[in-house]
C-alpha cells in the first residue's frame, strides 16, 4: 500500500522532504487534562521566525495545523493542555507512548475539510476563531497555499507559532534540542514552565543513561525510512539523510548509513544504491501505515546481503523519531536493537 499523494505532498512540504511525545512515558499524562496555569507572569513574548508574539494570557482556543506532524499536538498533551484545543488536524494513528494515539483521536477536529494542500483553508481557519495557531513550518501560513497568513490571523486576534527549524522549511539541521525548545516555548506561552522543565529533565536523564551504556561501542550503520511512502522519482525516496533522526541515532550508539546521500532531510535513491550499501539495522517509521513491520520484513527479504537481513535486525517507530517530547523513547528502543548486550 503506497501513501496517498496528498498526504505524501503534505509530509514533503511540512518536513521539506523530511519532519514528530514526553521525556519519560511514565511521567507523561496522555489524557491532555489542563495543567494549572499561573494567572501571573503575563504578558509574555516569544520570538518566532523574526516575529515577536506577545500573549496577554494563556491561549484557550488553539488550532493545530496538520503539517504531517504530531509534534505540536503531542507537546500540548504532554503539558496537560488538551482541553485548550478547538481543532486538531494532526494524527499518525499510532504512538510509542501509551495512551497518546487514543488521546489525539479524542480531540476535536473542528469538522475541517482540508484544501488541496491538505490542511486548513483560510476561511475555515478564520471561522474557527482561534487565539493561537500552531504550524510545523512556515508553509502553514503561506497565502499561496490557500492558508491564512500570520498577519491575517493577527488581525482577528490570533497569535501564531512556527515550530523550531520550521521558519525556512528546512529541518535538516534539527536536533533533540529543538524538541526541548518547543516544550519550553509552549510552557512559557501557557504559563506551565515548571511542567515543561520537568519533562525536559526526565528526557535528558533517560537519554544520558542510554548513551552511557553504549559509549565506546562500534556504531552500526542504520537505514531510516518511512514505510510504504513515495515522495520522489526513485524506488527509495523516503530514506532519511539529515535531521533529528541522526541526533537520535547518535545518542543510541548508531550512525546513518545514508547521511551523505543528500544535503536535505531525505535522499531519493535507486534500488541499486540501496543494494550497494551495507545496512546493519533498519528503523522503519510508520506514518498512517497499519503494519510497518511487514514493510521492514519485506525489505530484509529484498536485500538478503545486508547484515540487517542476516540478523533480522529492525525496529518500527512513529512519533518518537520526530520533533516532539518523546525522543528518549526512540533513543532507548534503537539502542536496545543495536546493542542488546548493553541492556
Amino acid at each position: 500500500m503506497s501513501m496517498n499523494r496528498p498526504a505524501a505532498a503534505a509530509l514533503a512540504a511540512a518536513l521539506c522532504l523530511p519532519a514528530a511525545g514526553c521525556g519519560s512515558p511514565s511521567a507523561e499524562k496522555a489524557t491532555g487534562t489542563t495543567a494549572a496555569a499561573s494567572v501571573s507572569g503575563y504578558p509574555v513574548t516569544v520570538g518566532n521566525c523574526g516575529v515577536k508574539e506577545t500573549f496577554e494570557k494563556a491561549p484557550s482556543r488553539v488550532v493545530v495545523m496538520n503539517g504531517a506532524s504530531v509534534a505540536e499536538v503531542s507537546t500540548l498533551l504532554a503539558l496537560g493542555l488538551g482541553d485548550r484545543i478547538v481543532a486538531n488536524e494532526q494524527s499518525y494513528g499510532m504512538s510509542e507512548v501509551p495512551g497518546r494515539a487514543a488521546a489525539i483521536k479524542k480531540l476535536p477536529t473542528g469538522d475541517v475539510k482540508p484544501n488541496d494542500a491538505y490542511d486548513i483553508p483560510r476561511e475555515t481557519m478564520l471561522g474557527l476563531r482561534p487565539d493561537l495557531v500552531l504550524s510545523t513550518t512556515s508553509y502553514g501560513f503561506d497565502q499561496k497555499n490557500g492558508f491564512a497568513t500570520r498577519a491575517q490571523l493577527k488581525d482577528v486576534g490570533a497569535n501564531t507559532y512556527v515550530s523550531p527549524q520550521g521558519c525556512d522549511q528546512d529541518t535538516s539541521g534539527m536536533t533533540i534540542a529543538d524538541s526541548y525548545r518547543l516544550l519550553r516555548d509552549m510552557g512559557k506561552v501557557f504559563g506551565v514552565r515548571d511542567r515543561a522543565e520537568k519533562l525536559i529533565a526526565a528526557s535528558e536523564k533517560n537519554i544520558a543513561a542510554v548513551t552511557a551504556k553504549v559509549k565506546g561501542k562500534k556504531k552500526p550503520r542504520v537505514m531510516v525510512l518511512f514505510s510504504n511512502m513515495s515522495m520522489g522519482g526513485n524506488d527509495f525516496s523516503s530514506v532519511v539523510a539529515k535531521g533529528i533522526y541522526n541526533d537520535i541515532l547518535a545518542r543510541a550508539g548508531g550512525s546513518n548509513a545514508f547521511e551523505n546521500a543528500s544535503r536535505t532531510s531525505f535522499a531519493d535513491l535507486s534500488k541499486e544504491k540501496v543494494a550497494a550499501t551495507d545496512v546493519d539495522a533498519l528503523v522503519v517509521i510508520g506514518y498512517h501505515d497499519p503494519n510497518p513491520a511487514a514493510y521492514a520484513r519485506k525489505l530484509l527479504k529484498e536485500f538478503p546481503q545486508w547484515p540487517a537481513a542476516k540478523n533480522t535486525r529492525y525496529v518500527t517507530l512513529s512519533d518518537s523519531m520526530y520533533l516532539g517530547p518523546s525522543n528518549d523513547v526512540a533513543v532507548r528502543r534503537i539502542a536496545e536493537l543495536l546493542h542488546p548486550d548493553a541492556f
